[in-house]
């Protein structure tokens, strides 16, 4: 007579899972300009509208949010989306190198910046948000300085080779970019890196406490700074996946990133004080967040509604994953 109980513990454990209210978030939102926006919304264009969106901002948001699960915050990969499409932009439109070559440049670019990162936030005092505002306006005025002195303009245009063209930038049926494809395959990694692998452990304990982690054996060094590089990596991913998109580099271009991904994060139930989070509900954060970005435009909202909407789903987000999580901790318990 018992397994009946057992699973009806199991299931009120899943539904008062923290992820819960960003699911309902989602659910919400998605009826509401589904009403709005009408056939064209929940349709090919409207579903593609959002994927596209939901899988630039989604690729960084991932590693922003592992760097927040542990405590820390990367406000640089705004800087590092256009540095690296710029540099992919440069080498092989401007000097002639091989598509491959000019990609792999793209990528070093956020690789060096997170290392940069990370190197200077576990070797000093500096909080990690002031470490990544100030390399954050470094790499912008390095950005603009060398575009300037190199070819004279903020822009760079390039026509990509088909076959990266293909790889990272073409749209399949006109309407969904393949990007999509690489934010899954990300979130994939994520996961397994988060909830499957011991690294997940370790960056939860950075949350939680990291002197009790160092003091456990943690490399917490080694750990926070290949989080950092793995947001620059993430970031410059996107940087040249434009370039391959739009055929064009511009040195402005990245800077929504930073705002944006910090809320699908937070809006997916990831505690800003670290410790907390899961992938799937960055995921679903990931997509509620494009979905009223978009359907603001589908339903033809004033664009000042759709700021009062995303804030106040912010705001809603934040409250319901706190209920949520509390509700998870007393089946958790009742559970034991």
């Amino acid at each position: 007579m018992q397994p009946a109980p057992r699973l009806d513990l199991r299931l009120s454990a899943f539904f008062k899972r923290p992820e819960m209210g960003t699911a309902l978030g989602f659910l919400a939102v998605y009826v509401f300009f589904a009403i709005m926006g009408g056939p064209v919304f929940i349709g090919a264009p409207g579903w593609s509208s959002w994927l596209n969106i939901a899988a630039e901002v989604g690729i960084i948001a991932l590693p922003v949010g592992l760097l927040m699960i542990a405590g820390e915050f990367d406000l640089s990969v705004g800087s590092v989306v256009p540095a690296a499409s710029m540099t992919t932009a440069m080498l092989a439109g401007h000097y002639d190198f091989p598509a491959l070559v000019a990609i792999f440049g793209g990528l070093a670019v956020g690789l060096g910046v997170g290392f940069i990162n990370g190197i200077i936030v576990t070797r000093s005092a500096i909080p990690s948000l002031i470490v990544t505002i100030g390399v954050m306006f470094a790499v912008m005025g390095l950005t603009l300085g060398i575009a300037v002195m190199i070819k004279g303009s903020t822009s760079v245009s390039y026509v990509p080779a088909p076959l990266a063209k293909a790889m990272l930038g073409q749209f399949i049926n006109g309407m969904f970019n393949v990007a999509i494809f690489w934010w899954l395959g990300f979130v994939a990694l994520a996961y397994f890196v988060l909830h499957m692998s011991p690294l997940g452990n370790w960056i939860f304990a950075l949350g939680g406490d990291r002197e009790s982690a160092r003091n456990a054996g943690i490399p917490t060094r080694k750990l926070t700074i290949g989080m950092f590089m793995a947001s620059g990596f993430c970031a410059a991913f996107v940087g040249v996946a434009q370039v391959m998109t739009y055929q064009q580099a511009q040195v402005a271009g990245g800077q929504a990133f930073i705002f944006n991904s910090i809320m699908c994060v937070v809006i997916g139930g990831v505690l800003l004080t670290g410790g907390a989070g899961s992938i799937l509900g960055i995921f679903l954060g990931t997509i509620t967040f494009a979905v009223v970005n978009q359907g603001v435009f589908f339903a033809a909202l004033d664009p000042n509604i759709g700021s009062i909407i995303v804030g106040a789903l912010l705001l809603v987000a934040v409250l319901s994953n706190d209920t949520f999580r509390r509700l998870a901790a007393q089946a958790s318990r009742t559970a034991k």
